[in-house]
């Protein structure tokens, strides 16, 4: 099973960017799917999760309201719509799986890049 993150860029505060994770494989062993970021100096943080069997999410206060969580099952894909992006919103974002609400996550895709600027 593999995950494939795409659709960072530079973006001007104020901005949107929609994030793409491309699954491949048996993904639908792993319920919940995620999304973390990096920025630099700082330890991964998480942003928000999904899963794939009910509509339930979760978000990070830091992204409530901007932020945006979904999947669509028949393209094994997740995304992440991010409007009135911030520059403290500058990271590589991640996305990854878990089995379920008990495990941790330890199916990670390649990061993206997203630069939000003043």
């Amino acid at each position: 099973v593999q995950l494939q993150a795409s659709g960072g860029g530079l973006v001007q505060a104020g901005g949107s960017l929609r994030l793409s994770c491309a699954a491949s494989g048996r993904i639908f062993r792993y319920n919940n799917m995620g999304w973390f970021r990096q920025a630099p100096g700082k330890e991964r943080e998480f942003v928000a999760e999904v899963k794939w069997t009910d509509e339930s999410t979760s978000y990070a206060d830091s992204v409530k309201g901007r932020f945006t969580i979904s999947r669509n099952n028949a393209e094994k894909t997740m995304y992440l719509q991010m409007d009135s992006l911030k520059p403290e919103d500058t990271a590589i974002y991640y996305c990854a799986a878990r089995y379920n609400n008990l495990a941790k996550y330890n199916l990670w895709g390649q990061g993206t890049q997203v630069t939000v600027s003043s």
